[in-house]
C-alpha cells in the first residue's frame, strides 16, 4: 500500500524507540549468548518490528519508526557494527541502568548498511506511512565512548560523521524520506564551542541529502545552546517539552525560532497516560505564542518510548493522535 497522505497541519510522529517486544528480547538474549547469528535471528527481529509498526499504525501515527527493536542501546548498536570500536566495561547511566561504554581503538570505518534492513521491514508493514531512518549522531557516539585513537574530540566526531554519512546515503537510496539524527548528549554540554562542533558534523551528514533532515535533542539545558544551533543545516529540531514543563517555549519566542518543530507533548518517564485534553492544552500553549504555524509543528513524545510498558506506550500514542486531530480543526 502506498500514497498515505501525511496531514498538512500537526502531523504526528515518534522519536524512535518502542517498548522491546518479546521476539526481540528472545533474539537479543540469544545473540548475546552467542547461540545464533544476527542472520539466523532475523525472523525474530522482523516479527518484533512488525508488531511495533502495527501498534503505531493502530494508534494512527502518521510518520513512524521501526521501533528500534534490534537495538539494545543507541550507542552500542552502532559501535558493534562500525570498524574501529571494541566493547568496553559496564558504566552506570542513571538509577539502575547500565551500558557497556564502547572503546575506539583505531580509525572508525563504516563497512555495510546498519539500519536499512530494519527500515525496509518497517516499510513493508507501515500501510503506506513514511518510516523515519534514525541514527545516533557522531557527537553523542563520541561523547558516550572512550576514545583511545584520535587526537581530540573534534577529530573523532568529524571522522565518525564521515562514516555515518554513508549510512544516511544508504537509507536515502533505499527510499527513506525522513532522516533523524539523535544527539541527546549535546544538551549535557551546553556550550557554544560544543554546539559548533556538532554543527560541523551535521553539515557533513546532511549536505546534499534529499530527505527531511531532523535532529533530536532532549533532557538537558537546550535553552543554553539554542542561539548557537538555530543555523544548523536541518529542517526540523525534535525537542523535549513535556517533562521539563515546557520551559523552552519562551526561548523559542525570544530567539525567533522558525524551523519545523518536533513538539514533545508525551512524558516518556512516567506511566501516567496524558489525556486528550491535557495534550490539546499543550498544543494550545505553543500555538498561543504565535511562534510557528501548525504546518511546521509535528506532534510527538519527548523521546523514545522504550522504557514504558507496551500498553501504556500505545495508549499515550492514541491520545496524542486524537489531540492532534482536534487541534487541526482548532488551528
Amino acid at each position: 500500500m502506498t500514497g498515505y497522505e501525511v496531514p498538512r497541519k500537526f502531523p504526528t510522529t515518534v522519536v524512535g524507540s518502542y517498548p522491546k517486544l518479546e521476539p526481540a528480547k528472545i533474539a537479543l538474549k540469544r545473540l548475546r549468548k552467542g547461540e545464533a547469528s544476527e542472520e539466523e535471528l532475523r525472523p525474530f527481529f522482523e516479527q518484533a518490528i512488525r508488531i511495533a509498526v502495527e501498534d503505531q499504525v493502530k494508534a494512527g501515527v502518521d510518520i513512524i519508526s521501526d521501533g528500534e527493536q534490534t537495538r539494545e542501546d543507541m550507542v552500542v548498536f552502532f559501535a558493534e557494527r562500525v570498524e574501529g570500536y571494541m566493547p568496553g566495561e559496564w558504566v552506570k547511566i542513571f538509577d539502575n541502568v547500565y551500558f557497556r561504554k564502547p572503546i575506539i581503538y583505531s580509525q572508525v570505518k563504516w563497512v555495510r548498511p546498519l539500519t536499512v534492513e530494519d527500515w525496509k521491514t518497517a516499510t513493508r508493514f507501515s500501510m503506506g506511512r513514511p518510516v523515519k531512518g534514525i541514527l545516533t549522531g557522531p557527537y553523542t557516539m563520541i561523547e558516550w565512548s572512550f576514545d583511545l585513537h584520535y587526537r581530540d574530540r573534534y577529530e573523532a566526531i568529524i571522522a565518525l560523521a564521515k562514516e555515518i554519512r554513508k549510512e544516511i546515503e544508504a537509507l536515502v537510496n533505499a527510499g527513506a524520506k525522513y532522516i533523524q539524527v539523535d544527539e541527546p548528549a549535546l544538551s549535557t554540554r551546553p556550550w557554544r564551542e560544543e554546539a559548533e562542533i556538532a554543527g560541523e558534523a551535521l553539515k557533513i551528514l546532511f549536505k546534499g541529502i534529499e530527505a527531511k533532515k531532523i535532529v533530536h535533542i532532549c533532557f538537558g539545558r537546550v535553552e543554553e545552546i539554542l542561539p548557537y544551533i538555530l543555523d544548523y543545516p536541518v529542517d526540523q529540531f525534535d525537542l523535549e517539552f513535556k517533562n521539563s514543563d515546557f520551559r523552552l517555549l519562551p526561548y523559542l519566542k525570544e530567539y525567533g525560532y522558525d524551523k519545523e518543530l518536533g513538539y514533545g507533548v508525551i512524558d516518556v518517564h512516567t506511566t501516567q497516560i496524558e489525556t486528550v485534553e491535557e495534550i490539546l492544552e499543550s498544543i494550545d500553549r505553543l500555538m498561543k505564542l504565535d511562534i510557528l504555524p501548525p504546518e511546521k509543528v509535528y506532534i510527538d513524545p519527548d523521546c523514545g518510548l522504550k522504557r514504558l510498558p507496551r500498553d501504556i506506550a500505545l495508549a499515550k500514542l492514541k491520545n496524542m493522535v486524537e489531540a492532534a486531530k482536534i487541534a487541526r480543526e482548532r488551528w
